[in-house]
């Protein structure tokens, strides 16, 4: 896997997952949409960590700035 995410891209899915955490805690979100939150927060920070979003390549998106 070619990392295709760039660092301000990865930041804000990092910021987003935990924005997302704190409403399900806090429990401004709850029943299913803090469940589906939550999902979303898993998969912002696992792309984030290895730098590979794999929706990128079908939409012909690269935010990295390494070649």
């Amino acid at each position: 896997m070619k990392k295709n995410m760039g660092s301000l891209d990865r930041g804000i899915r990092v910021i987003l997952a935990a924005v997302f955490v704190i409403l399900y805690y806090n429990n401004i979100v709850t029943g299913v949409l803090g469940y589906v939150l939550l999902a979303f927060a898993t998969i912002f920070l696992l792309t984030s960590v290895i730098s590979f979003c794999p929706l990128y390549p079908l939409l012909g998106i690269n935010t990295c700035k390494t070649k």
